[in-house]
């Protein structure tokens, strides 16, 4: 079967046609010039019938099929003729023996629909192509970025096993050590002992000795009248008594070998946490607000959490009880931002420069050495050495700022400005860290709906900015509302547009992402992860309702 193909060439970027001087923006599809938005307005209208031209964007050249020529295509069965149809049922063109001889009853279509029914049927599989490599793309970046994860615990696993050698061979060399010495004290113990008791038993005999020689010369005196001067005082002290020693003396005792087993040594553990590559959420329950919306929310240790609604100025702190919220306190004010202090009092950012503390003994409000004054703050959050990051913005005087302020509130660090000197932040809306030091800032043009996410290193400068998805942002600009750390490092950003959540790597670099529009439409707005990896979701409400009943979901999040 003869068939007809365009073929089409990648060129490089080229000048207009007519003026060569701009950037080429458009196509003329009947005199093929490409052309600038300025010469398509002006110099291509000079053209004779340019009026009745079809003229296409240039990102669009490629996607509509050029025109195809139908006719003169030759039966592959029939010599001399020439098809006619395409037959759907068969899958091939016809003519029209083909058609009398076979085809007669088929489902016969012209040549052009077949083409466009092939054409569309050829997009919608490089669509789905097209799809399973950005899938398979997401997929290799999480898979490295597990392998890397995994080399480094292997070098760090290997480290603490080499770490332990040294500190095992130490201790033993001390225990050993210990030993010898122990073992020497017991010996010079004994050894004196013995000593002290063989000085007395040699010197006694010593005594014997002297005292027989003595007393064997007196026997063979010839001297008699010597001898009898003599006898008497040798027959007083012939009864030398023994010395009396130990009867038993302390031993060295025997050393018993310990057994050296694995467990003795170390074991390795599996891990309880697989590596997953794929982003699940799993609803443990669901809780019932009387909010509007809950912009913020704190979980704490005995299982309450803080909640807040800027909308209804209303801050709460409430606990499950079934599947009901019991409310404990509740607060008439606005609150913009909240984090949990080290004290497991609550920072709370209102509509006063200084941020306040809320005792969670006893409920009251007070002044914080944390002032942004001429300034607002819009967002808080507390790093793991209890830095205090806000974000701060004033309309008056235009400026839109980070401060890290330390403990005292002194302002350490600010990020206002990039190299060139212009204003990084549009408004500030959330702040999250990573282990490696890096702030990630979600901010947004208000009015605009159009957001990015601003990494800034510890020197100051922008390490990186993430603009949205290009596919799931196509239609719904990227509007990051909430950002938080995961446990792995990672950075959920929630996107309020599109409800998908955004996960970044720890430099901000996208990883995937997880549309929660599946099973159950959540609407999420805020969110908090447990100390043993669970999350909270505070969420918003559907666009038509008016109702105040935002929901809260406790759910799992694996694979980010």
């Amino acid at each position: 079967m003869a068939s007809s193909q365009s073929v089409r060439k990648s060129q490089v970027p080229v000048k207009c046609n007519l003026c060569e001087n701009e950037t080429i923006e458009w196509k003329c599809e009947d005199c093929g010039l490409l052309l600038c938005t300025n010469c398509r307005e002006t110099e291509h209208l000079k053209i004779q019938n340019a009026q009745n031209h079809k003229v296409i964007d240039i990102k669009q050249v490629g996607v509509h099929s050029e025109e195809v020529d139908f006719s003169n295509m030759k039966c592959k069965d029939h010599t001399g003729q020439a098809c006619c149809r395409f037959c759907t049922k068969c899958d091939s063109l016809v003519c029209p023996l083909c058609i009398a001889k076979i085809h007669k009853r088929h489902d016969l279509v012209e040549i052009s629909e077949g083409f466009n029914t092939k054409i569309e049927r050829l997009k919608k599989g490089q669509s789905k192509i097209q799809t399973n490599r950005t899938k398979l793309a997401t997929q290799k970046v999480l898979l490295e970025q597990c392998k890397s994860r995994e080399n480094d615990k292997y070098t760090k696993v290997i480290q603490t096993i080499q770490n332990h050698e040294k500190a095992l061979k130490q201790a033993v060399d001390k225990y050993i050590e210990e030993l010898n010495i122990e073992v020497s004290e017991n010996h010079n113990v004994i050894m004196h002992s013995m000593d002290t008791d063989l000085d007395v038993i040699l010197r006694s005999m010593k005594a014997n000795d002297d005292k027989n020689n003595e007393t064997k010369e007196l026997t063979n005196a010839t001297d008699i009248a010597k001898f009898f001067r003599k006898v008497s005082q040798i027959e007083k002290s012939l009864d030398i008594p023994i010395p009396k020693t130990q009867s038993s003396y302390n031993s060295i005792p025997k050393f018993v070998p310990g057994e050296i087993t694995q467990s003795n040594v170390g074991v390795l553990q599996s891990d309880d946490n697989p590596i997953e590559l794929t982003v699940a959420l799993n609803i443990i329950s669901e809780y019932q607000t009387e909010l509007s919306i809950v912009t913020d929310i704190i979980p704490c240790r005995d299982k309450s959490f803080w909640i807040n609604c800027k909308k209804d100025k209303t801050l709460m702190k409430v606990k499950p009880e079934g599947n009901n919220l019991k409310t404990f306190a509740s607060f008439n004010i606005k609150v913009y931002s909240m984090a949990l202090l080290p004290s497991n009092d609550i920072l709370l950012s209102t509509e006063g420069s200084r941020l306040q503390q809320l005792s969670v003994t006893t409920c009251k409000l007070t002044q914080t050495v944390y002032d942004v004054n001429p300034l607002g703050p819009t967002d808080i959050y507390i790093t793991s050495d209890k830095k205090v990051v806000v974000g701060v913005y004033s309309n008056t005087l235009g400026r839109r700022a980070v401060f890290v302020m330390n403990e005292k509130g002194d302002h350490e660090t600010v990020y206002e400005h990039d190299e060139n000197n212009k204003p990084i932040f549009n408004y500030l809306s959330s702040i999250t860290s990573t282990s490696n030091g890096n702030l990630h800032v979600a901010d947004y043009k208000p009015g605009s709906d159009r957001g990015r996410v601003v990494v800034l290193g510890q020197e100051g400068g922008i390490i990186n900015t993430y603009t949205g998805h290009a596919d799931m942002n196509k239609d719904k600009p990227f509007k990051p509302v909430r950002i938080v750390t995961t446990p792995r490092d990672n950075v959920i950003v929630v996107d309020l547009n599109t409800e998908v959540f955004h996960i970044l790597n720890n430099r901000g670099e996208l990883l995937t992402h997880f549309n929660t529009k599946g099973n159950t439409r959540i609407h999420p707005y805020s969110l908090a992860f447990t100390s043993k990896g669970q999350l909270y979701i505070g969420c918003g409400k559907p666009s038509t309702s008016t109702a105040k009943e935002a929901k809260i979901y406790h759910v799992t999040l694996s694979g980010c």
